[in-house]
């Protein structure tokens, strides 16, 4: 498809992805972003290890970015570092971002009219397209040993300046290369830094002017080994995948100005770029890909859900109208909310406590909703089945109508704002809820004047006459307080009593509240249990 645009009353034939960088750029000549054909944006992850939230971070972003705009979202495995590699890592980074919602449109395993979507399947395109450079002189062969690079740095450093490559190789001759090559000397390929006077526009910082002929070397494209480097391999990508914007980390802006090098070398039109400021630590440190919490996928594994982590990675670092940073967003709201305007440039720091809120506010929510709430209630009958699978002494404790969809909705709505995670009720403090406590201790509660299991006999006849619809934590506190008043007990004795009785617990929610949750048959059925033991 191509477009006829009126410029100046000359009728210009345009392509749709040039069109498209046009007009999304501030330097554009047009105003309206509607002409655009299609945005494309991608994520280019290597993988060498576990998805950390930086990675998810530009992600989301690129996502939400390009589903605001009704754009493409592509993964790209970049895998030409051979050296890094971690086996099956690509197909997990890809898993990873399917269960945080984050769908490609393009990727190595969904396929696409772009592929491969891995470098390492991209060899021969990175090789005909070296040699355009070689060709137009925008490159060279590099054929400076390790040992003489490595010599050359420690020199630098000993006199203190900038290591950098002294491009001794950029004016051999071509009798000199054709006798390197004749000797089978290993080379890589070069690229011919120029000097850059003009700013780059950053679609989040701004205008930026690094003159990087001035502080390096020419870099490397393609190593010895044949295989492209990032530099390289992600402009063709880019280009060849018609990528229109490039949403990245602020590291990279550093970076920039040699890959618009390339796209000039080429002459090729580059995409837009935009940068994300750093995400650090709440003590000011950088995110760092050994901080095994900050794996995206401990944090599943820990139980929290896809939608809270998604909030708590967006509550940091603007980039949306009207954000509540007390609510949690679908990934749909996000996308009508995200504008890439209200980015900061500030890094940003994570409060790691925000996680755990919005998990909570995220099961608070599902609770509202009835397909959602079914979705938990299966969820949480999952973990207790797992829980309990192993523990024949409890086993018989969870029986069907513990796991009905009546109980687990009652017992959810009861502890929504007592947990973080449905992981939570499976933890001692509410184990009491799904299991018979095996080990009472009774010996450890402070003596009393009456003996314990004629206190627990007048418990049962009182909890036993509450009627049914009104078997609530005020009257069942009620009832038991009386037993206490009756035996010449402090309150505090004999709840403590009770609590032992039906949970094992030595602390925990009030007991009427306990017993409430239970039932009054189940609340009967320990108190029961317990007076035999005594």
């Amino acid at each position: 498809m191509t477009f006829y645009v009126l410029w100046r009353n000359a009728k210009i034939l345009v392509s749709p992805s040039k069109l498209c960088r046009q007009i999304t750029s501030n330097r554009s000549i047009f105003s309206s972003k509607n002409l655009c054909s299609e945005v494309r944006v991608r994520f280019a992850p290597s993988p060498t290890g576990f998805l950390h939230l930086g990675g998810l971070r530009t992600a989301l972003y690129n996502y939400l970015f390009a589903k605001s705009r009704k754009g493409k979202f592509i993964l790209r495995i970049e895998d030409t570092d051979q050296t890094r590699l971690v086996p099956e890592a690509a197909e997990k980074l890809e898993t990873v971002l399917n269960w945080a919602k984050i769908v490609p449109d393009e990727s190595p395993l969904i396929g696409g009219s772009y592929g491969p979507y891995a470098q390492s399947q991209r060899k021969e395109i990175y090789s005909d397209y070296i040699k355009k450079l070689l060709h137009n002189r925008a490159a060279y062969k590099c054929f400076c040993s390790e040992t003489r690079l490595n010599l050359l740095r420690r020199d630098l450093q000993r006199r203190g300046e900038t290591v950098r490559y002294d491009n001794r190789c950029q004016n051999l001759s071509a009798s000199k290369i054709e006798n390197f090559e004749r000797q089978g000397l290993p080379y890589c390929i070069r690229l011919k830094l120029e000097d850059i006077t003009e700013p780059f526009e950053d679609l989040v910082y701004g205008p930026i002017l690094n003159n990087i002929a001035e502080l390096e070397g020419d870099p490397v494209l393609v190593k010895t080994d044949g295989y492209p480097t990032y530099h390289f391999a992600n402009v063709v990508d880019d280009h060849l995948m018609e990528i229109t914007h490039v949403l990245r980390g602020v590291e990279w802006q550093v970076s920039t100005p040699k890959h618009l090098l390339i796209y000039k070398a080429f002459g090729w039109d580059p995409p837009n770029f935009a940068h994300l400021p750093l995400i650090k630590n709440s003590d000011g440190t950088k995110l760092s890909k050994r901080q095994g919490d900050l794996h995206v996928e401990s944090l599943k594994a820990k139980g929290y859900s896809a939608t809270a982590v998604l909030n708590f990675i967006t509550n940091i670092g603007g980039g949306f109208e009207n954000r509540d940073h007390n609510a949690v967003y679908s990934i749909d709201e996000l996308i009508s909310k995200f504008n890439l305007g209200r980015i900061n440039t500030n890094s940003c720091k994570l409060e790691i406590e925000k996680l755990s809120q919005f998990n909570q506010l995220q099961i608070q929510r599902c609770l509202e909703v009835p397909s959602d709430a079914s979705s938990l209630i299966a969820e949480l009958r999952q973990l207790l089945k797992h829980s309990f699978q192993d523990s024949s002494s409890s086993a018989s404790t969870l029986q069907e109508k513990a796991l009905s969809d009546e109980r687990l909705l009652e017992v959810l709505l009861w502890s929504k704002d007592r947990i973080f995670k449905l992981s939570d009720l499976l933890s001692p403090e509410y184990s009491y809820i799904w299991a018979v406590p095996q080990d009472l201790s009774f010996h450890l509660l402070p003596s009393m004047s009456s003996a314990p299991a004629d206190v627990l006999h007048t418990v049962i006849d009182s909890v036993a006459s509450i009627p049914e619809n009104k078997f609530d934590k005020d009257n069942i506190g009620k009832s038991i307080k009386d037993v206490g008043k009756r035996f010449g007990l402090k309150t505090p004795v004999v709840m403590a009593l009770v609590r032992r009785a039906v949970s094992g617990l030595k602390q925990g929610p009030p007991v009427g509240e306990m017993l409430a949750i239970l039932g009054k048959e189940t609340s009967l059925d320990r108190l029961k249990y317990a007076r035999s033991l005594l």
